[in-house]
């Protein structure tokens, strides 16, 4: 079962593996080309969560702690290296509430924490719920929203296949509540797109508010969705932070 979570070339030089989870109605496929932009001691960890792709048969699931619990046991078998997490926009309150889980059940967290396009979870939402519009208005919502190939809206069969998963992750998005827990310890670095309308830089500054180790909030030209024409820029920026967490950098540098 592990195996359906995560997709990943093996690199046995790995010497820390990054955890990339999806945004909203999004896949492992998002990651499919990052590893060959990342040198050979960093593993790229591309997450399949349920009710898409390869799992599309499998049922969804709608809810922030459920998702973290079942996330958490599929990951359990790869912290044989230490590990970092990257997330986008629901993928990054995914990756946050993971980050707490782990902390909580004393096992062992990530030793950077990427967070893209996620407004800090403390802060109000700013748009409606979504996810329990009727269908053609929750499509014009999704299309406006913005991230989902057109191809998919003229497809009735596509739309059919896509829209258990795009509810049940809208609804996870739309109900999450964020419990008030800080997230002490761990560098977090934040990333957004420049014209993002839906999350601000103040939203992605307020990280700072519930993890004491920011370190950076960098953003880069485009809305929401920037991590797709942007990717070589963002995974330079990655790549650049993730060698100061990668075991023994600082020894070979020294």
């Amino acid at each position: 079962m592990r195996e359906k979570w995560i997709y990943r070339r093996s690199i046995p030089t790995a010497r820390l593996r990054l955890f990339c989870f999806p945004y909203a109605g999004g896949g492992a496929s998002i990651y499919s080309r990052w590893q060959d932009a990342f040198a050979d001691d960093i593993e790229v960890c591309a997450v399949e969560l349920p009710g898409r792709r390869a799992r599309l048969r499998e049922t969804p699931i709608r809810q922030a702690e459920a998702l973290v619990q079942a996330t958490a046991g599929a990951l359990s078998a790869l912290q044989d290296l230490p590990f970092a997490f990257f997330g986008h926009s629901m993928g990054a309150l995914l990756a946050f509430e993971l980050a707490l889980h782990l902390r909580r059940a004393g096992q062992p967290g990530p030793r950077a924490l990427f967070l893209s396009a996620a407004a800090a979870p403390q802060l109000p939402r700013r748009h409606r719920p979504m996810w329990n519009l009727p269908d053609a208005e929750f499509l014009k919502e999704l299309r406006h929203y913005g991230g989902t190939p057109e191809e998919v809206f003229a497809d009735p069969a596509m739309v059919s296949l896509f829209l258990p998963a795009l509810r049940a992750d809208f609804e996870l998005f739309d109900t999450y509540a964020y419990g008030g827990a800080t997230l002490e310890d761990v560098p977090l670095y934040v990333y957004g797109g420049r014209d993002d309308v839906r999350v601000t830089p103040g939203s992605l500054r307020a990280w700072g508010e519930v993890a004491p180790g920011l370190q950076a909030v960098e953003l880069f030209p485009g809305g929401h969705f920037y991590l797709h024409e942007q990717r070589a820029a963002l995974i330079a920026g990655l790549r650049r932070e993730l060698q100061a967490h990668v075991p023994g950098h600082l020894e070979v540098a020294g």
